[in-house]
């Protein structure tokens, strides 16, 4: 629990965390930096989970619009009727820079890309691939903010990220403790900024988001974490 129960803006990465630095191999008695296939070696996350509800599209688009396609798989989670067609991948592809698509099941998540969970479906992963579940609906929801970011807790751990942006419910208030507790980075959407503030203000009454951030500002602030240009205080 952060002192006084309230979060942090400014959170350090730990130096000495091995998850945070690039794979390394030593050749001729001097270390020098492996290349990972598929994976910039200095990458310090894998996965950004994006949680959002009521008002969400408008903040997405904020928060995509200075991300470009030199960046980890991003996993996205927008409540929508699930009667109805999503037309939420079209949108933000024509307001943004990087790849957006719907989720399908079983494809690769690849760095640069934004995957939307389609309507009526949850998001999960598995080794690198998406899975989507046709399963019960949780706190109402299917897709399932915290379900999401549970299984992104659960496969990327340390590597991972999640975000919660504006929605009237408190889905993913769970699921932002359990990417804490997996040593994951987590980040809130300002309240005053939500145009629905009930599901960022959930989850940072857990004491478990390390920023809150406006939501003009949390695309600038992935980027600086995800290339190592920003840190968070343990």
């Amino acid at each position: 629990m952060w002192p006084g129960g309230k979060p942090s803006r400014i959170r350090s990465t730990n130096a000495d965390d091995p998850s945070r630095k690039p794979a390394r191999d030593v050749k001729n008695g001097k270390r020098k930096l492996k290349r990972v296939p598929g994976r910039a070696a200095t990458r310090y996350y894998d996965v950004v989970a994006i949680g959002a509800s009521a008002g969400g599209l408008n903040a997405l688009t904020e928060l995509l619009r200075p991300i470009s396609g030199d960046f980890p798989a991003i996993l996205v989670v927008q409540h929508l009727d699930p009667t109805h067609e999503s037309h939420m991948a079209e949108l933000l592809s024509r307001r943004t820079r990087i790849h957006v698509k719907q989720a399908e099941h079983g494809e690769a998540i690849l760095p640069g890309s934004v995957y939307i969970a389609p309507p009526d479906e949850h998001l999960l992963v598995g080794p690198g691939t998406v899975q989507l579940a046709h399963s019960q609906l949780v706190h109402f929801s299917r897709p399932s903010i915290d379900l999401m970011f549970e299984s992104v807790a659960g496969m990327y751990g340390s590597r991972s990220i999640g975000v919660i942006l504006s929605g009237s419910n408190r889905d993913g208030s769970v699921g932002i403790r359990t990417i804490k507790e997996a040593g994951g980075t987590t980040i809130a959407q300002e309240p005053a900024t939500a145009h629905f503030a009930t599901m960022p203000q959930a989850a940072i009454s857990t004491g478990c988001v390390d920023f809150v951030v406006p939501i003009g500002e949390i695309g600038n602030l992935l980027r600086d974490l995800c290339a190592g240009k920003r840190q968070r205080h343990e």
